[in-house]
């Protein structure tokens, strides 16, 4: 469900004293333990577009209109410029044209024979059909140009904020409000499209409106407030029932999104084993029913406002209507008004009675999706201020070593910093390896390391270069990266692998290379295609691979990245042992070639050949050294060696007759560590 649409289909609320509909199902309340209130930035949209009257709507309608102007001067200058000038051009044409109707009227009308006045009205007739053509023409252009606009202007504001987004830094990424505000600026973009047909239409509108009202003024001055009685009561009921739809849309927008997620689930392929097996369907089935049902007991009672808000005001214009031309009727009587005038102005009050019509419907429009286009410029400002700095001291490429210094980070909202203090050293063309339990700081070490965040004190040092005063850019420049959740691009294999290096052409020569080093060679060799094969389930030709083959692909990709350090975070969770082994050795023979390595690992037997192990515990250094010195008794305290010999005994110990598990108990330091 598209958050900016006011379809009544998908929006139910009570706006009068009507009872409300249930808001809330049993469905819902037994499988969501009440109302899916899913918290969306839109959601503060509530009561705001409510509280508007109509004043307030004309007041903040030019600055809506300048927003939309600004996104397609941007888009598409050419096509905006177009668009004016059809508008304003068709607004022109149809004042001459009502004028030209009034000469054709009054020529038609006056005393004389047929014939003279006939051939007295043409020129007045050329005039209206002519004007009649170019408003036709004017129309065309500004629709096409309308329709070239907002595609771009669609593109245009994605583009900006995606790439605004995407250059933030991590501590925004992973802050709760900014996510909000993402949430509500994804639709930003759509607004901003949908604001450009409503803005050129509410244009036209009011062109159409001023146009018909100064014909009106220039017959007579009593024929403005005719139009404005007559148009009044429509203008009512649009805006009734704009605000009534808009209204119930929030109140039931989360319910109705509970339903669609029943729906998507009994689809959903992930589930569908479980869907099967376990006969979910019926249940899944019978709650979306009872869900449905609800909301379609609002739509019903909204449809009944509905009938009711259009009836009073059909009622309401049928009455101003005819007192209008009874107004209209009086002045013909008594002679103040000439025949052909009056025809005009019945013409004039039509056509301005329906301008006021369509603009209070294209207003509201505008009103509404201003509000996440808003949200969307919200969104660029903060990511504005919230982006990761372009300029600072360039990173060496030959460093002697990346130290920690007192370094502490604490994440957003984290009641106890994950890192206290920190003291490491990771020299140049080493193995460091960072163990400890879940929880004890190793992931967060890396990710200062990698610069996707900075302390909160201390220092990150790249040999002399502080990585607070650093270039960012040159510092990711200088790193490769396998997360433990690395990404699976739905991409080909080759750009899987390739995009460890997206700044140029892909070379299938290094794409080789790196995937023979991670043994991604065999997966891509039982490919249909290859390099070619699509690795994303549910496109044509597209391949599903397994976890161990996505992490000997995430390992090839880090490689033909080439950074300075190469940074693993448990890199063969997902691999049998003899891979495991094999990206091990790989890994142990880089710092030969003068790569810096850091493994972050649960598999204490593979940091033997590590030159440097530091152990973690609740973010704090407890303990470091080479394997040896860890596994001495007489040194540090035993933390390593403890984990160590409980992951040994899991596979040496002997077994109790009757036990299917080793004898031995895990102490509490065991059970952290395994």
């Amino acid at each position: 469900m598209d958050p900016a649409t006011t379809d009544a289909t998908a929006s139910t609320a009570p706006t009068d004293d009507t009872p409300p509909a249930e808001t809330v199902s049993a469905s819902e309340r037994l499988l969501f333990g009440g109302e899916l209130a899913y918290d969306e930035g839109w959601s503060q949209h509530s009561g705001t577009w409510v509280r508007l009257g109509m004043w307030s709507m004309a007041v903040r309608f030019p600055r809506q209109v300048g927003i939309a102007v600004r996104l397609a001067r941007r888009a598409d200058p050419r096509a905006l410029y177009t668009v004016a000038v059809g508008e304003v051009g068709r607004g022109v044409a149809q004042a001459f044209s009502l004028v030209a109707v009034n000469a054709l009227l009054t020529e038609l009308l006056a005393p004389g024979i047929l014939v003279e006045r006939l051939r007295a009205a043409l020129p007045s007739l050329v005039l209206v059909s002519v004007t009649a053509i170019l408003s036709s023409l004017l129309r065309s252009a500004s629709t096409a140009s309308t329709g070239i606009l907002e595609p771009k202007v669609q593109r245009v504001a994605t583009e900006r904020y995606l790439g605004l987004v995407a250059r933030v830094e991590m501590d925004a990424i992973e802050d709760d409000a900014f996510h909000k505000l993402m949430d509500s600026a994804q639709y930003g973009a759509d607004a901003a499209r949908r604001m450009v047909g409503y803005c050129t239409a509410a244009v036209a509108s009011a062109i159409s409106l001023v146009a018909a009202a100064s014909v009106l003024t220039v017959l007579h001055p009593a024929l403005l407030p005719l139009l404005c009685a007559m148009a009044l009561p429509s203008a009512w009921g649009s805006l009734t029932m704009a605000r009534a739809r808009y209204e119930s849309w929030h109140r039931f927008v989360q319910h109705a999104r509970a339903a669609q997620l029943l729906g998507r689930l009994l689809i959903d392929q992930q589930a569908a084993s479980e869907v099967r097996v376990h006969d979910v369907g019926p249940f899944l089935l019978e709650h979306f029913r009872g869900m449905a049902e609800t909301s379609e007991r609002e739509q019903t009672r909204l449809a009944w406002v509905g009938a009711r808000t259009g009836l009073l005001a059909d009622g309401a214009r049928g009455v101003a209507t005819v007192a209008a031309y009874g107004v209209l009727g009086l002045l013909l009587w008594h002679g103040q008004m000439a025949l052909a005038v009056g025809g005009t102005a019945v013409l004039a009050i039509r056509a301005g009675s329906a301008s006021i019509t369509d603009l209070v419907l294209r207003v509201t429009d505008i009103q509404e999706e201003s509000l996440f286009v808003a949200d969307l410029e919200r969104l660029c400002t903060e990511a504005e201020r919230r982006a990761i700095p372009e300029t600072g001291v360039d990173v060496p490429e030959d460093f002697d070593a990346i130290r920690f210094e007192k370094v502490t980070f604490s994440y957003q909202g984290a009641e106890e910093p994950s890192l206290r203090e920190v003291d490491l050293v990771i020299p140049r063309g080493s193995t460091v390896a960072l163990v400890g339990a879940n929880g004890s700081g190793k992931t967060t070490v890396s990710k200062l390391l990698c610069g996707l965040h900075l302390p909160a004190a201390g220092r990150v040092m790249w040999g002399d270069v502080d990585a607070a005063e650093a270039s960012r850019a040159r510092l990711f420049s200088r790193v490769a990266m396998v997360a433990q959740n690395f990404q699976r691009w739905p991409f080909t294999a080759r750009v899987n692998i390739g995009i460890g290096r997206p700044g140029g052409a892909i070379d299938d020569r290094d794409v080789d290379a790196a995937a023979a080093y991670a043994g991604a060679d065999d997966v891509v060799a039982k490919l249909p295609r290859g390099l070619d094969t699509l690795l994303a389930r549910g496109y044509q030709g597209g391949q599903e691979i397994s976890g161990g083959q996505w992490q000997k692909i995430g390992l090839a990709r880090a490689r033909y990245r080439n950074g300075r350090v190469l940074v693993v975070d448990e890199p063969t969770s997902a691999l049998d042992p003899v891979a495991e082994q094999r990206v091990f050795d790989q890994i142990h023979r880089l710092s030969g070639t003068g790569q810096t390595t850091v493994l972050i690992t649960h598999r204490l037997h593979s940091v033997r050949h590590a030159d440097l192990i530091y152990v973690l515990e609740r973010g704090r250094v407890v303990e470091h050294g080479t394997f040896d010195e860890l596994m001495d008794p007489s040194r540090g305290t035993g933390a390593f060696r403890e984990a160590y010999d409980l992951q040994a005994r899991q596979f040496l110990a002997p077994t109790v007759p009757g036990q299917t598990g080793p004898a031995t108990a895990r102490s509490k330091t065991e059970e952290k560590m395994a």
